[in-house]
């Protein structure tokens, strides 16, 4: 198996040693094409030569034992089959990127690396090739060391942190070394004190820093450079001073990243409701391997989770925690170390390379360390050996399907399949499940088990309707807040609570205007106005990334009355700053939260509750917990509502029950107050009293009607080029032949919203699959097409995607 998007395997020649050697899921560098060297997966051994070529030799073997296991091998073949992707794309989505080298894979010096002694002659040779050059290639490497076998040099390199690949993304590993402070050995005797005060009795600050040290010295504990400082209030420069006069030394301790705490506390008490959900849940798994959990906001599923999460513990088996988002790990990991300790392991993208490949090869290890893995989508293609139970919290957020690149898989359904092959059970949670699962689980598929009441008693909050249309009319709008809104802020701030504003647009205006010619600025890329970041004064495309200044007149006519309108969370934060100057004002959306602990800084702040009013974009809406919220604001519900997907209501309502079940999770009930022109629309309504499900039995009467999911299964196909015409001439030659097969249930060929990103045309036709129709044949059909489409000259050079539940 080769990390490249084609759809088959292929076959390469080995000796009888090393078919005795090899076993299937392990690395092998292997040439393809001219030049190129892989990193191939062993996928199977057999005696079948290929008849089409002629088979090449391994160039060598890179494992010891097998990276990947058979179990895995299977969920991807499934992958690969069901979201119709090439198996070579599961495979490099699958495994850290470190442990795919390649041809073309660039080579750069680690400068932590002090250690050269534990380098052997071919390591030292590449090791002081870099010290002349800022990288090298692998072709590179094969010329200094004169001989075709240099994998296993590089890898071995690798793993002793000597030199790193590059990645585009992410920063690169360095060993986190902390400094601390010691006397110098000169020292030892108990007279040192008095000895060192009588030498710098000069020295005032100085003498100060000592004192300092002997004072933390009590603790026996090492003492970072950093404590000393602070507690001693002295610069670095006089500790350097210090050290040059050989009173002090400094040294480095080495700390693991990714280290969580050991010591663990048993289980909190649940109480009745949560016990029976609980009892609920194992009497379903008797008979079914899915269970839907519908516990409403707050009312403490995550505790149910845990007692699961200890039985399974128990039997020696492990645990997949999936999450939809990054934002939430930080404080799930932080209540789940609370209870597991050492046993949690952590995946997410926001972890450099070696912190992924430290994880699975603890999980393949089987440490006690990865008995629990917590981590968003892309855990689920970890080498896990006996799992025995999943966890899917917030089963319905869009995060937890890929969209780009291939494969475009939903980790929850992936999640659903993996369980069944390792005959573990599944357990989905959501405060506003998903209408398909929710279904799924009214027509027998899954179990249900429901949790309708907040923990200690709280009661749901209260939500309020604004009309800004009628607060327009009345003239009671200051900015984009209302007089009520703004009466409630000001009410909860001064009780020493903490708000949160709901707005899901960053930046400070999604569009800029000129009011002479109404012509306002457009990326040169996309088919989109750029949005006005008033922090950099510059405008922004959010989709390539386009950055330019903020022109002072209009490009068209030359006038200088440019006007901004609508408005994102940086407007909003301004606005507040200069409404309630005595408090503190966060922000958080995608500009705030960039690198890897911008969650947490900003999380972290608001439970110490170092800000009183946090606006933030559809990330707050995400199962965070803080016990000082009282309001949750939305300042535009019409935006959600508004949108041409036919999952906006649905989304809509769970992003607003989502964000209002933030309010009040402690102790007394909160508000929530919303901001809307269309106060009597049903969806705002149904969130007013938290009635799922009415929504729920309204959204399903129009699927029905109009032929959607859960009812109809969906593939999407996208053409992408840069060329306008290639793209329009090839969607419809497609819905020609799709439209003799499949009829009336093609839709298209349509443009999207945004219909250029990148430079890239884009068009779209949808094949809707009625109940009774296999699925199977569908998509073997859509194949044969699609591979005549590939074969037409004109139409290979057009990218072709193909999406399977594209929702």
């Amino acid at each position: 198996m080769l990390p490249i998007p084609i759809q088959k395997t292929f076959t390469y020649s080995i000796t009888d040693e090393e078919a005795s050697y090899l076993q299937k899921g392990m690395r092998v560098a292997v040439s393809f094409g001219k030049t190129k060297l892989f990193t191939g997966l062993v996928f199977e051994i057999h005696q079948n030569a290929p008849t089409l070529y002629e088979a090449k030799e391994i160039h060598q073997i890179l494992d010891e034992t097998p990276l990947v296991n058979e179990i895995q091998l299977q969920h991807w073949q499934w992958l690969a089959k069901y979201y119709m992707c090439a198996l070579g794309d599961v495979y490099r989505a699958a495994l850290p990127s470190a442990f795919l080298l390649e041809s073309e894979t660039i080579i750069y010096k680690n400068e932590a690396f002090q250690n050269e002694e534990i380098l052997e002659d071919d390591e030292f040779l590449i090791f002081e090739a870099l010290q002349h050059q800022s990288q090298l290639t692998i072709h590179q490497v094969v010329d200094i060391l004169g001989k075709k076998k240099v994998m296993p040099i590089v890898n071995s390199l690798i793993q002793k942190s000597a030199i790193y690949i590059k990645e585009q993304i992410y920063e690169q590993y360095k060993p986190k070394l902390v400094k601390y402070v010691r006397l110098h050995a000169n020292y030892g005797s108990d007279d040192t004190l008095n000895t060192l005060l009588d030498q710098l009795s000069r020295a005032k600050k100085q003498r100060e820093a000592v004192l300092t040290f002997f004072q933390l010295a009590t603790t026996k504990k090492p003492i970072k450079v950093k404590d000393l400082e602070t507690k001693a209030k002295v610069s670095s420069s006089i500790l350097k001073s210090l050290v040059d006069k050989n009173i002090f030394e400094f040294y480095e301790i080495q700390t693991d990243r990714i280290n969580f705490k050991g010591d663990t506390n048993s289980l909190k008490t649940l109480n009745e409701f949560q016990e029976k959900a609980l009892a609920d849940i194992k009497t379903t798994f008797q008979q079914k391997d899915v269970t839907l959990l519908h516990g409403i906001t707050s009312s403490g599923k995550t505790e149910v989770y845990t007692k699961l999460i200890q039985e399974v513990l128990n039997s020696g088996k492990q645990v997949l925690f999936l999450l939809p988002e990054i934002a939430l790990t930080t404080q799930i990991i932080t209540r789940l170390q609370f209870y597991f300790g050492d046993q949690i392991s952590v995946f997410h993208s926001k972890y450099s390379m070696n912190e992924r490949v430290e994880v699975w090869n603890n999980v393949l290890e089987q440490k006690t360390k990865a008995q629990i893995i917590l981590g968003a989508r892309s855990s689920i293609f970890l080498p896990f050996y006996n799992l025995g139970l999943i966890v899917v919290d917030e089963e319905h957020e869009t995060s937890y399907k890929q969209f780009e690149p291939s494969p475009r898989y939903n980790a929850r359904d992936a999640a659903i399949v993996l369980a069944k092959m390792h005959q573990a059970k599944i357990v989905l949670g959501s405060a506003t499940p998903s209408l398909e699962s929710y279904f799924n689980a009214q027509q027998n598929k899954y179990g249900f088990v429901e949790l309708n009441r907040r923990f200690g008693n709280v009661q749901l909050p209260k939500i309020e309707l604004i009309d800004v249309k009628e607060k327009h009319r009345k003239k009671e709008m200051k900015g984009h807040f209302s007089d009520r809104m703004l009466q409630l802020i000001t009410e909860a701030l001064e009780e020493k609570e903490q708000v949160i504003l709901f707005q899901n647009r960053r930046g400070y205006s999604p569009i800029v205007e000129c009011k002479t010619c109404g012509v306002a600025p457009q990326c040169p890329n996309c088919d989109v106005s750029l949005t006005f970041h008033k922090f950099k004064h510059e405008l922004r495309c959010h989709y390539c990334n386009y950055q330019r200044a903020m022109p002072n007149s209009c490009s068209a006519c030359g006038s200088n009355t440019l006007d901004t309108k609508g408005f994102g969370t940086e407007q909003i934060e301004i606005e507040l700053k200069e409404l309630f100057p005595d408090y503190k004002i966060g922000r958080m959306d995608l500009d705030t939260t960039r690198g890897k602990f911008g969650y947490q800084k900003i999380i972290g702040a608001f439970e110490a509750r170092e800000i009183d009013v946090l606006v933030g974009t559809q990330m707050l809406s995400k199962g965070l917990d803080f016990d000082n919220v009282s309001l949750v604001g939305i300042l535009n519900a019409d935006t959600m509502l508004n949108y041409p997907d036919f999952r906006a209501h649905e989304r809509a309502y769970q992003m607003m029950v989502q964000v209002s079940g933030r309010a009040g999770r402690s102790k007394k009930q909160g508000n929530v107050a919303i901001q809307t022109y269309n106060p009597y629309h049903q969806i705002l309504q149904q969130v007013s009293v938290t009635d799922y499900t009415a929504m729920y039995k309204e959204q399903l009467q129009e699927r029905w009607q109009y032929k959607y999911p859960p009812y109809y299964r969906l593939i999407k196909i996208t053409l992408k080029h840069r060329d306008y015409n290639k793209v329009d001439l090839g969607i419809n030659w497609l819905f020609k032949a799709l439209y003799n097969s499949f009829g009336e249930n093609v839709l298209g060929p349509t443009a999207p919203a945004i219909a250029r990103i990148r430079n890239q045309y884009i068009k779209n036709l949808v094949i809707k699959i009625p109940p009774k129709q296999s699925l199977a044949n569908t998509k073997n059909h859509l194949q044969k097409v699609k591979n005549t489409f590939e074969a037409v000259k004109g139409f290979r050079p057009i990218r072709f995607i193909i999406d399977v539940d594209a929702y």
